[in-house]
């Protein structure tokens, strides 16, 4: 899985968005905000990775139960897709 390419992450303070460039900007009219773990999966799937990786990687920078981590990757993934933001 990896995130479509015509995307770009930003930060602006705290906020991070995700914004279409070049000529999926035309056709891209949603504007979706990340928090601080939405923005690391982002990062995450710049590359190609698998969900298993995605999991491991936010179980060991954060604090938190596998299931919890699992259900938000999930609905991260969900929501990405319907986006029309990921590939796979």
């Amino acid at each position: 899985m990896k995130i479509k390419d015509g995307f770009m992450l930003r930060q602006f303070g705290e906020n991070y968005i995700v914004v279409a460039v070049g000529d999926d900007a035309e056709d891209f009219n949603k504007l979706i905000t990340l928090n601080t773990v939405g923005a690391f999966i982002y990062n995450l799937m710049e590359n190609d990775v698998t969900y298993e990786e995605i999991v491991s990687a936010v179980l060991d920078k954060y604090e938190a139960d596998r299931k919890t981590v699992e259900n938000d990757i999930n609905k991260f993934l969900a929501d990405g897709k319907k986006a029309g933001l990921i590939d796979g």
